[in-house]
């Protein structure tokens, strides 16, 4: 059996990576023989990362010729499906899925994707249109599922986890450093934001600064960054860090996406912009609290109900993120049997996605 995924694959976005690994994972764990072909940016750099094989997602005829010689596609999870960064998305993915179905009448299969914005009339006929012909469709959270009612499509639509949610949690995988930043036996705070461009961003980065340094000064806290997506987050991470007082630690920015879910698990709370370093806290039951940029944060820390602070850009104070920070960390084995609570069961029926779509794959 030989499957195409096709995702935002090869971008180097510890996320995308992340739900890429975990989608390969769960395929093996059901059917150890796989043939696994990955629509890649960088297709060298996922062959030696996933043991698989990739083709240029931008070539066309490669990625014929991948889809030509396969049982089906996998359109994989993540926001693939939006127009809020621009109109290039909806086109491409849905673009593969069509080649799949009416050009080479391969079945393809919609794997816990999280859906919109579709601000565009133009985005919501093609999704609509592309996924009416879907052999499966799955998607991760229920405002997905009710942006895809919203816009028209009334056939099944299976309400599943993120893909990520069924990873493996492995403890102190990064005892060395650690050690090197002197944080084995000190609590330290993991913080996981990234840049935004709006007009209120200036003062959310001014109200962060002043949180983290009273979490050193007051709480007695260590600061840790932990940059989500390679370079361009360690860049701001460092921006934030620079105009701290106190001083800070920032985590390898090409660390392994094991090592990042680990350190994670190593800390007593996640402050996190990002999605899936949100995802990473569930799944090693670290409490945290979401501060949003998008729908899909709200969701999902809505899913896991841990609190929000608010989005980036709302009229929220310093000292209401300072107060929420010590709430967590004042009942913190409460809020881990809270999490463990609501994360558990998704971490079980994560990977019957899988088995979902070998089992069709197999009629």
């Amino acid at each position: 059996m030989r499957v195409v995924l096709s995702g935002y694959y090869g971008f180097h976005n510890v996320g995308d990576e992340a739900i890429l690994q975990a989608i390969i994972h769960a395929l093996r764990a059901e059917k150890s023989d796989i043939k696994i072909t990955v629509l890649s940016n960088d297709p060298d750099y996922t062959k030696k990362t996933y043991g698989v094989d990739a083709v240029n997602r931008w070539k066309l005829g490669e990625v014929f010729k991948a889809v030509r010689s396969a049982d089906g596609v996998i359109s994989g999870g993540g926001s693939l499906l939006q127009d809020k960064t621009g109109m290039k998305s909806v086109p491409y993915y849905t673009g593969i899925m069509m080649i799949a179905h009416r050009i080479l009448r391969k079945p393809f299969f919609v794997y816990a994707q999280g859906i919109g914005p579709l601000d565009q009339s133009v985005s919501q006929k093609l999704v609509k249109y592309a996924l009416s012909k879907a052999d499966f469709l799955s998607v991760r959270d229920q405002e997905s599922f009710d942006l895809l009612r919203k816009i028209g499509l009334n056939g099944e639509i299976e309400l599943v986890p993120d893909p990520v949610m069924g990873m493996e949690y492995k403890e102190r995988l990064n005892r060395a450093w650690l050690e090197k930043e002197g944080l084995t036996e000190k609590p330290f705070i993991t913080v996981a934001i990234r840049d935004w461009t709006s007009l209120g961003f200036a003062e959310f980065k001014e109200k962060i600064v002043e949180v983290l340094d009273r979490c050193a000064d007051e709480g007695g806290h260590r600061i840790v960054f932990l940059p989500m997506h390679g370079e361009h987050d360690d860049v701001f991470s460092r921006e934030i860090m620079g105009a701290m007082k106190n001083p800070a630690s920032i985590f390898p920015y090409d660390a392994s996406i094991e090592e990042k879910v680990s350190l994670i698990g190593d800390s007593s709370l996640l402050i996190g912009m990002r999605l899936h370093a949100l995802i990473f806290a569930a799944i090693a039951h670290t409490p945290m609290i979401g501060i949003s940029y998008d729908p899909k944060i709200d969701s999902f820390i809505n899913q896991v109900d841990q609190p929000l602070i608010g989005h980036v850009d709302d009229d929220w104070s310093a000292d209401e993120l300072y107060e929420l920070i010590g709430k967590q960390m004042s009942q913190h084995s409460e809020e881990v049997e809270k999490l463990k609570a609501k994360a558990i069961p998704l971490q079980q029926k994560a990977n019957e996605t899988a088995k979902k779509v070998i089992g069709l794959l197999n009629k």
